[in-house]
């Protein structure tokens, strides 16, 4: 209700937390946290990863700086001309890499690494043996091994290999591990951790060989740099065919491209060593080619390394405070109270920089490789989804509520009305024309100083549980007790063609509840009097009246008054029930006649407060033996001034009604009152 905005946020909470209940709040911290979990780890988690994997490749290839060929390093490899001129495919030919290494070494090489297996022996072996033993340039041998790499090679390899790295090793000869780590979804994104038994990896054992090593690169394993050409006829890394530096002719022309540079010995076919990368995902083609050859990549590492470009770490407090914040974000949308267009716009931002935040860290240098970003968007949309089903828990907890104590006072079909339209429940009046009903138990008053209050409490309750019951029962609105009486009305809030019947069978049938109320008091009460009703029809002002902070739905005006006069003229007339002449006159506008009660008049009677008379009469329900004709009789020979006829039908009253109170009343007030002359009450 409006006076709950009053309160203290804490209040508040409290109060919506206790209409949850125990169950549906723990269900709520239970989406919460997965949310935060989601927003935090969903790198690790299944379909969510595959989104993460492509929206970090996305930000690589948009982002991946735009580089002229760099100068420090040069790629060395075997193609498929060389391996035609050879005649060898797998193992390469190892008198064109011994001769390579040979020319390499005297063009003044910074230093090489040798990206292919020698794992198998070959009859030239000891050619490539003899150079290595000549070279003055650091030179690292690839190596791995069976346990951590299985797929590239077996165990036997693994031997020939060692002992070929044995045959060579020397202080410029050294192995490195040339070991790719594939991502789940077999795409090279970061750097391979070192495994035991492993060297150093091939970037980092070349830059330490030459002093250029950092060492913040140690044990890294955080994303690969990867830079793309800013012309397609300049790589990121010259590249030269084997057998062009192998051949003492033609290698003098290479001498710019290896002087004071590092080398890296690969292969470069179509179908071999190749990699997918964040280019490959996003289709970008770098120089022709959407997959990377093994010694690019190993490039990539060695340029990363030269430029100390680690990228920063983001804190784990951080993803948790980003994690935090995005299903935080989700819970307050949910929460938000605004214009369609305005809370539209602040879910749009609110997405937008989800989106975006990743990319501005991403070219800002931090390391956004295991950085959530999907997962944000998902514990965001978490947030919102716990809350909002929480609000529909709550709402619907506050509805059934609402409609519970709207259903004390008004029938089912209106109460489900309002809830459907709350703008009923606005501080507003309205003039309708309605039925008025004045009930009121005659006696309860002195009652109250002859029992203890516990006993007159249950009475009440009782009495009053039974009456509103009626109203309700006969589509009525309840508008307040006063004390033992029920002030009730029909027409509002929704007003229906049957409203007058509702309402003179709700008087009639409270006056019977009120007598079985009599019959049912315990033992040792004081007799109790009989329940008096007045109806009435007329215009008032009907709607919530009161401030912001509590309403009452009620009605105003002369109609109202006119029907508690009427109660009230029970007791005088010795009736129980009576109706004005302006309600019986709108009764069955919308409704058949059978089955209604019948109306005995029971002559004019001027209310207290009122200058202009008012004609009542007696309802009779079905079944009802006490005599009609003769009040009509009575009523019409009076109000025409014949004064025998009167008299004449008095007689009659005395001798067939005698035990009809209420009957004998209206003759003797008549016999004294002038041709149509109305009986005052005070």
């Amino acid at each position: 209700m409006p006076e709950s905005q009053d309160q203290p946020i804490g209040q508040r909470l409290a109060g919506g937390t206790r209409q949850l209940g125990p169950q549906r709040v723990a269900v709520l911290l239970l989406l919460l946290a997965i949310g935060v979990l989601v927003a935090l780890v969903s790198w690790r988690l299944p379909l969510l990863r595959d989104a993460e994997s492509a929206l970090y490749d996305l930000r690589v290839a948009t982002l991946a700086r735009a580089v002229d060929t760099d100068k420090r390093i040069t790629l060395v490899v075997y193609t498929p001309d060389t391996n035609r001129k050879t005649g060898k495919i797998s193992p390469v030919d190892r008198t064109m890499m011994a001769q390579a290494i040979a020319n390499i070494d005297k063009l003044g090489a910074k230093a090489v690494g040798v990206d292919v297996l020698l794992d198998s022996p070959q009859a030239d072996d000891p050619v490539l043996h003899a150079a290595l033993a000549q070279v003055k340039v650091p030179v690292f041998l690839a190596f791995t091994t069976n346990k951590a790499s299985p797929e590239n090679i077996t165990w036997e390899q693994e031997q020939d290999l060692r002992r070929t790295i044995a045959a060579v090793r020397g202080p410029t000869v050294r192995p490195a591990s040339i070991l790719l780590d594939n991502d789940y979804d077999n795409v090279s994104r970061r750097w391979p951790a070192r495994k035991p038994g492993m060297p150093l990896l091939l970037s980092m054992a070349m830059t330490e060989a030459t002093g250029e090593s950092d060492s913040r690169f140690t044990g890294y394993t955080g994303p690969i740099r990867f830079r793309r050409p800013a012309s397609s006829d300049r790589p990121v890394f010259d590249e030269l065919p084997i057998d062009f530096v192998a051949d003492p002719e033609t290698a003098a022309f290479a001498q710019e491209q290896i002087k004071g540079r590092y080398v890296l010995i690969g292969a470069h076919f179509s179908d071999f060593d190749k990699f997918d990368t964040p280019f490959t995902r996003t289709n970008t083609r770098i120089m022709g080619e959407t997959q990377t050859i093994g010694v690019a990549i190993h490039a990539a590492m060695l340029a990363q390394v030269l430029d100390h470009a680690r990228p920063r770490d983001v804190p784990m407090v951080a993803k948790l405070g980003f994690a935090l914040l995005a299903v935080g974000l989700g819970a307050l949308t949910a929460l938000a109270r605004a214009r369609t267009w305005l809370l539209s716009l602040f879910v749009v931002v609110q997405l937008g920089v989800v989106l975006l935040l990743p990319f501005v860290m991403q070219r800002a240098g931090f390391d956004t490789l295991n950085l959530p970003a999907f997962g944000w968007f998902v514990g965001w949309l978490l947030g919102y989804l716990a809350v909002s089903s929480a609000l529909r828990a709550l709402n619907a907890a506050q509805r059934e509520f609402a409609q519970g104590a709207l259903g004390k006072y008004l029938p089912a079909s209106i109460a489900n009305e309002i809830m459907r339209n709350p703008e009923r429940l606005q501080l507003h009046g309205e003039k309708r024309a309605i039925f008025c009903l004045f009930s009121d138990l005659e006696g309860f008053t002195k009652l109250t100083h002859a029992v203890e209050p516990e006993m007159i409490a249950r009475l009440l309750n009782d009495y009053l549980d039974r009456l509103s019951a009626v109203v309700l029962q006969y589509g009525g609105t309840l508008d307040k007790f006063v004390g033992d009486a029920v002030v009730a009305f029909w027409g509002a809030p929704l007003a229906k063609p049957d409203d007058g019947e509702r309402a003179i069978a709700a008087a009639i049938a409270m006056y019977q509840a009120g007598e079985e109320f009599r019959r049912a008091v315990p033992e040792g009460v004081p007799p109790i009097g009989r329940t008096r009703v007045g109806v009435h029809y007329g215009e008032a002002i009907v709607g919530n009246f009161g401030g912001e902070g509590r309403i009452q739905y009620t009605a105003l005006g002369d109609a109202m008054n006119t029907a508690a006069r009427l109660e009230g003229a029970n007791k005088t007339l010795d009736t129980t029930v009576l109706v004005s002449r302006e309600a019986l006159e709108h009764v069955g506008q919308g409704s058949d006649r059978a089955g209604q009660p019948r109306f005995r008049p029971m002559g004019t009677v001027t209310l207290r407060g009122r200058s202009t008379p008012v004609e009542v009469f007696e309802p009779l329900p079905p079944g009802d033996a006490r005599e009609a004709a003769l009040a009509e009789e009575l009523v019409a020979a009076h109000r025409n001034g014949d004064g025998v006829a009167v008299r004449n039908v008095t007689e009659r009253i005395a001798q067939a009604a005698k035990d009809d109170r209420a009957l004998a009343n209206l003759a003797a007030r008549l016999a004294q009152a002038h041709e149509g002359e109305s009986h005052a009450l005070g």
